[in-house]
């Protein structure tokens, strides 16, 4: 006569529960596998969600576009009329454009320095007033030129955080200057150390057309676009007809790349190492489970001969350590899932992201716990079953 689930299943219990200790430990195993696999994925989740929510703050609202001065598609490079029709493109918030000036030796010297101090050598960009918004370039200190200095002339400039401190200028107060090459300039502003546009943070930076009166003629080859989020691709493909219609292919567009394959991609890369790792623990709690039970089938070998003596058949013995390591699996699997979504919360606390998870990822965790026990318990169960009932009481 077979046993009833419910025999078997308290078999099973009694069994665990005989040895808590050993139970205890035997569980750690597909813990650890559990908690890291959904500890991984929570924080390869979140931390995409985190990079692509900043992707799309600072990258994928800024477009650049460059001519080939070469191809004669605009002549003398990127006009102000260009850029006041970029401006009229549906979605697009700020354009400005950028070019370095070439000079003689990039010389700039502190207006107020009684010290005789070394002038510094820098990079000196020709800027329109709009690149300032276009680069999201704070300012740490006076204001920015606006298109009345561009438009006149003005000899005024922005210094970038690092020339400013080499230079011991700290603060604009109205009377600071430099030397460009014996030529005075009134510096207006200080950018901030934040500023995203790595040339500009050590160079002075000069409206066009004092760059022209003051250097020579300027060729604006680069342009920078910030567009409204989710405008970036309907832009880039404008930008072109609208600076040169008779030869759009001159003008090379940089969009961003898509913020979903991004995250997709963010999420495969931070994900892969860990799950091989999770993977390596659930085996190694599988091995562990396996061994465990084998033990326990060799220290238990009188029970079984009395159950198999009192009419139990070798499937009740196998269904009974079966369910012992499947038990171990479920048990192991739940509080790993617990341990894996307080570990996701934690890391986004300390963080301070927004956590993502599958809700149904701590759903199936213990079941795939519960399966890597019950495959773990099957040799072990097999051997119990194959024993003798007279060889085992023998024994």
């Amino acid at each position: 006569m077979r046993a009833l689930l419910r025999d078997v299943l308290s078999e099973a219990l009694a069994g665990l529960l005989a040895r808590p200790s050993r139970a205890a430990l035997t569980t750690t195993g597909p813990l650890l596998g559990v908690a890291s696999i959904v500890a991984t994925i929570g924080i390869a989740q979140s931390a995409g969600g985190q990079i692509v929510g900043r992707f799309d703050e600072l990258v994928a609202t800024s477009v650049s576009a460059y001519l080939e001065v070469e191809a004669g598609a605009v002549e003398g490079g990127f006009s102000l009329e260009d850029l006041r029709q970029v401006g009229l493109i549906n979605g697009v918030e700020d354009v400005g454009a950028i070019a370095q000036v070439s000079t003689r030796t990039g010389r700039v010297t502190n207006f107020m320095d009684t010290l005789g101090v070394r002038p510094q050598l820098t990079d000196i960009y020709a800027v329109s007033p709009g690149y300032f918004g276009a680069s999201r370039a704070a300012l740490g200190s006076g204001l920015v030129y606006d298109e009345g200095h561009a438009a006149r002339g003005d000899a005024v400039a922005i210094l970038g955080s690092a020339l400013a401190a080499r230079l011991g200028v700290s603060a604009v107060d109205g009377r600071s200057a430099v030397f460009l090459e014996e030529r005075a300039i009134l510096v207006v502003g200080i950018l901030a150390e934040s500023t995203t546009d790595p040339r500009l943070r050590d160079a002075v930076l000069v409206p066009g057309a004092t760059a022209d009166r003051l250097f020579g003629s300027v060729t604006f080859a680069e342009l920078l676009v910030r567009t409204e989020l989710g405008a970036a691709h309907q832009v880039a493909d404008e930008i072109g007809l609208a600076t040169s219609p008779e030869n759009p292919g001159a003008v090379q567009v940089v969009v961003p790349p898509d913020p979903v394959l991004l995250r997709a991609n963010v999420e495969a890369d931070v994900s892969t190492l860990f799950l091989v790792l999770g993977g390596v623990a659930l085996l190694a709690g599988a091995i562990g489970i396996a061994n465990v039970t084998l033990v326990a089938v060799l220290e238990r070998r009188e029970e079984i001969g009395l159950r198999r003596a009192l009419g139990a058949t070798q499937s009740d013995v196998a269904s009974q350590f079966l369910l012992e390591s499947a038990l171990v699996g479920a048990i192991g699997g739940i509080l790993g899932s617990s341990v894996g979504v307080v570990l996701l919360v934690s890391v986004s606390m300390a963080r301070q992201w927004t956590p993502i998870l599958n809700p149904a990822l701590p759903l199936l965790a213990p079941l795939l716990s519960t399966v890597v026990g019950l495959v773990a318990g099957v040799y072990p169960a097999w051997k119990a079953s194959r024993l003798e009932p007279v060889d085992a009481l023998r024994r």
